[in-house]
């Protein structure tokens, strides 16, 4: 082997299969969002119904990110990755083609079939190449990978539409096709790297594992408060705009770069029962600000505060690769993001009402859901992998 050909392989290593998927999820998928709300506004003239039911369907794959274990019958991991990465470029490519009401519904679904599989089979993935001492440090830079790619395509959305005024059929194809074009390269001339444990392709639940799907449901409802209404109430109590909102983003994505890989390796250090049990003591005080705050400034200094937690969202996944069977990594995947949406389709409307008779209430409930994450994270076993051996 030439020294040329050693160099080239150097890079052909899951790892680095793993950030590139990452930066293509992040280019189709962060661009998706970005434009959503004014191109839903500005060219579809959508309502707030409209834009609600368009939401509810983006979730429905999350919801049933399950069945992705039946479609293992028939391809492997990897392969369904890429297979996900298409559909998911597709969609974001072709949604500025389609400026209606059912055009847009058609092809958020298709974008968020992608989407959802993709993250499915990624954490999968990522739990299987990883071994239990690299994985919460790797897991970490991958964290990083997407915020520096986050940033790059806020900073492309910045400049094409403040100073180039670009069309958003350009921007929506410039975006997915530069994620198709990657994802073509990762099928054509990455390696298929092959299955440490070949893995069941059943649905397995074990009650061993019912911590693990405790603390993914917790995580899955307080997300649903962060995402839905944080940014909404510093819209509507703060007066934020669409630039505040923005470098908000690019703040917390910033911070993520150079805190994510530094939080991952300090999970190593400390172990998962200690990191959760500071993330969740954590966010009761985030979520109890988010309450009672009433000046702007701390109101950001909340939500930047709350999405640095996210990263700390590492200890759960690598706890459950300490007390799982490995064959049972894919299938409790698909399962455990399932589970992670069901809070998605019942806490947006239900918490809604809440906020129109009392926003602080919903917050309030934040700190709740972290507070019952505190009590069930105390059970988190410091050496799972040697209950694990003997548990049923």
């Amino acid at each position: 082997m030439t020294d040329q050909q050693s160099a080239a392989n150097k890079w052909k290593t899951p790892f680095v299969f793993l950030v590139l998927s990452s930066v293509v999820m992040t280019l189709s998928f962060s661009g998706w969002m970005a434009l959503l709300n004014n191109f839903t506004i500005e060219a579809a003239n959508f309502s707030g119904s409209e834009i609600g039911m368009l939401q509810s369907l983006r979730e429905i794959p999350g919801f049933l990110a399950f069945t992705a274990i039946f479609l293992l019958l028939v391809i492997k991991e990897q392969n369904f990755a890429l297979v996900s990465l298409c559909l998911l470029s597709i969609g974001v490519a072709i949604t500025g083609l389609f400026p209606t009401e059912y055009g847009l519904y058609a092809t958020t679904v298709l974008m968020s079939i992608g989407f959802h599989y993709f993250e499915t089979v990624n954490q999968s993935l990522s739990l299987q190449w990883f071994s239990k001492a690299e994985a919460p440090q790797k897991l970490g830079k991958l964290i990083s990978v997407k915020s520096m790619a986050a940033l790059v395509v806020y900073g492309f959305i910045w400049l094409a539409f403040s100073y180039f005024s670009m069309e958003f059929v350009s921007a929506y194809m410039i975006l997915g096709g530069l994620a198709l074009a990657i994802t073509l390269w990762l099928w054509l001339f990455m390696p298929k790297f092959p299955e440490k444990v070949v893995q069941h392709k059943k649905i397995i639940l074990r009650k061993r594992y019912s911590l693990y799907y405790l603390l993914t449901f917790l995580s899955g409802a307080r997300r649903q408060i962060f995402v839905v209404f944080a940014g909404f109430m510093m819209v509507e109590k703060f007066g934020y705009s669409v630039a505040d909102i923005s470098m908000l983003y690019m703040l917390n994505h910033l911070l993520n770069i150079f805190l994510a890989p530094k939080i991952g390796a300090w999970i190593g250090v400390i172990g998962e029962r200690k990191a959760l049990t500071f993330e969740y003591i954590g966010l009761i005080l985030v979520f109890s600000g988010y309450a009672l705050v009433e000046n702007a400034y701390i109101g950001a200094g909340l939500y930047i505060i709350d999405h640095i937690f996210f990263a700390m969202a590492i200890a759960v996944k690598t706890y459950f690769q300490k007390i799982a069977d490995p064959a049972d990594i894919a299938s409790n995947a698909a399962v455990s993001f399932s589970i992670n949406h069901i809070a998605a389709v019942v806490i947006p409307a239900t918490f809604g009402l809440v906020w129109l008779y009392n926003p602080s209430l919903v917050f309030f409930a934040g700190a709740g859901l972290a507070a019952c994450s505190l009590i069930a994270s105390q059970w988190v076993n410091t050496q799972p992998e040697q209950k694990a051996a003997s548990a049923v």
